[in-house]
């Protein structure tokens, strides 16, 4: 333990004599930690919107419905409207509420929309007008009348695509028909009380939300659902919560009468999108660093060169050939540590004080920008996540290290007799 305190004594010594060779190194991984957390913190925060947007429009962080409704999609595989009330029960439990943002509970069923300019395939939404609002972006997308309000009961709000290729306009009438629970076709006449905007093109032609007081009435559904959908405050809680669930209504998902799902599982093509971003980012980080790296191992490799009769020396008065490469060894990790601290820093810092408030891209994208099939709002807020901080340190570290492995195994194999030929 002495001789170790011994060597790192003089790797900073070292260190400190060769300042400018120590600037030169720390300054690349300086660099190289801040742009790494800029670049996280700000596709997270990317990353994050993309997940907001989508399971807005979508199914929620979390849904809860009949393991078969999402393959068949019929009234015959809905909730009870008994199993829907253990369901809203279990919210009410503080481990779980209190990282509940909203709910929405929907009555989803597959139609067919019919005016005198023709019919079209649908998605008919029966949703409670008040959750709704505060779950979906939706109602704030409207470009003609309004949304629904909890007193609207044979009316529709309905997308802009499917008004113009039905020729529908506000207070327009029309008919939605579908199946009932005993397979019987049923239709329901229905006013036009908004139309709206999303910018994905196939959500306006096939969406529309009716009241779900009207849907229950006119399919004689006495309170039963197809979903439940929630969204959370932080999607980072969403396995712990799907968890707590799962133990809180374990009956009847062992009665496999529902099954709880995250957002990862119901919205796969949104999650493939981010995993496959994700991956490019890792790739182009792994070049930067693999760069910084070899400049690493150039400039610890020159210094090992330059100072053969420094580390002959040490080894004539009592160093061995290991506590040699040892010394180069902890040289590189006391710069990495150092450095690797400095950039995340500064990396935080940075991107906290200049795109704290958002970074707009709205100048390089436009105003419907989406992605995977669903509307992303241009501005990012940078996400700060511990774990990525870790392992952007951790990164930076290892980095380092194995950079410095080299000149330490150059160092420990310099011949003494060979080492003190050389000048100063």
């Amino acid at each position: 333990m002495k001789k170790l305190g011994i060597i790192v004594g003089l790797a900073f010594l070292n260190l400190r004599r060769s300042l400018r060779r120590t600037l030169l190194t720390a300054s690349s991984l300086i660099v190289g930690g801040a742009l790494l957390i800029i670049s996280l913190s700000l596709g997270d925060g990317s990353h994050e919107k993309w997940i907001d947007s989508g399971v807005r429009i979508g199914t929620g962080h979390i849904t809860i419905e009949n393991p078969e409704f999402r393959t068949r999609r019929t009234l015959d595989n809905r909730l009870p409207n008994e199993v829907r009330s253990l369901v809203q029960a279990a919210f009410s439990i503080r481990a779980i509420s209190e990282h509940i943002s909203s709910v929405s509970v929907r009555l989803i069923v597959k139609g067919l929309i019919s005016s005198a300019a023709g019919a079209r395939p649908t998605q008919i939404f029966g949703v409670d007008p008040t959750a709704e609002a505060e779950f979906s972006a939706l109602d704030e997308q409207v470009v003609e009348g309004r949304y629904l309000v909890p007193d609207d009961r044979f009316v529709a709000y309905i997308g802009v695509g499917l008004a113009e290729s039905l020729n529908l306009r506000l207070g327009s009438k029309f008919v939605a028909t579908t199946q009932d629970t005993n397979g019987e076709i049923v239709g329901q006449l229905l006013r036009v009380i908004g139309i709206f905007r999303s910018g994905v093109t196939e959500i306006d032609r096939t969406l529309i939300h009716i009241p779900i007081l009207t849907a229950d009435e006119w399919l004689e559904l006495s309170g039963d659902v197809t979903s439940i959908s929630i969204l959370v405050k932080n999607s980072d809680v969403v396995p712990v919560l799907v968890d707590r669930l799962s133990r809180g209504l374990s009956e009847p998902i062992s009665d496999e009468i529902i099954t709880i799902m995250e957002w990862r599982e119901a919205m796969p093509e949104l999650n493939d999108a981010i995993e496959l971003d994700d991956f490019g980012n890792y790739v182009i980080h792994g070049i930067l660093f693999v760069i910084i790296g070899f400049g690493i191992v150039n400039t610890v490799l020159m210094s090992v060169l330059h100072r053969r009769r420094e580390f002959g020396v040490l080894q004539a008065i009592g160093l061995t050939p290991g506590q040699t490469g040892i010394l180069v060894l902890i040289e590189g990790l006391i710069l990495t540590i150092t450095s690797g601290t400095i950039g995340v820093v500064l990396g935080v810092l940075v991107t906290w004080y200049v795109w704290g408030d958002g970074l707009d891209l709205s100048g390089f994208v436009s105003n419907e920008f989406s992605f995977s099939g669903f509307v992303i709002d241009p501005v990012i807020f940078p996400l700060f996540r511990q774990v990525r901080l870790i392992q952007a340190f951790v990164f930076i570290l290892i980095i380092g290290g194995m950079a410095s492995i080299y000149p330490a195994f150059r160092a420990s194999k310099l011949d003494v007799a060979e080492a003190m030929k050389f000048e100063r």
